[in-house]
């Protein structure tokens, strides 16, 4: 019996390009399929310790919805560090203002938090409408 545990190699990992259409898609649901696609999850070959995953295409990010009262009450903030520097805004000002952010944001969450978390991050392109840059890589439709 072999007691060893199989560990992919770098060689070994075949990446594809993939888009996600957020359109009428509520925040989260688009934001998890991402994130499970950026980490590899989606592969029989998904190691923890590395980066397994696919690039991800997110487009239409203006159409996307949220559940609830969030667009009026989910509230973003970050501290620039200083004294008094804490800004916030609400997701409504925020998808005024860049929804791209709010799309990069709510993956970024979800995401290890680490070096390996942050080499994911780099795979994902987003676009606020359904024209992108990518034709070049043949990116697949990814239905979920």
């Amino acid at each position: 019996m072999n007691n060893t545990t199989y560990s992919v190699k770098k060689s070994e990992i075949q990446r594809k390009w993939y888009i996600i259409d957020a359109a009428n898609k509520p925040l989260g649901r688009v934001a998890t399929e991402a994130a499970r696609l950026l980490a590899g999850k989606h592969k029989p070959i998904y190691t923890t310790n590395i980066d397994t995953g696919d690039f991800v295409i997110v487009i239409n990010c203006k159409e996307v919805k949220f559940t609830g009262n969030k667009l009026n009450a989910k509230i973003y903030r970050h501290h620039s560090g200083y004294i008094g520097g804490m800004k916030e805004a609400t997701a409504k000002e925020m998808m005024d203002k860049s929804p791209e952010n709010v799309m990069t944001l709510a993956i970024k969450g979800m995401l290890p938090h680490n070096t390996l978390g942050r080499q994911m991050l780099k795979k994902l392109r987003v676009y606020s409408d359904n024209k992108h840059e990518n034709q070049a890589q043949k990116p697949e439709i990814w239905n979920f």
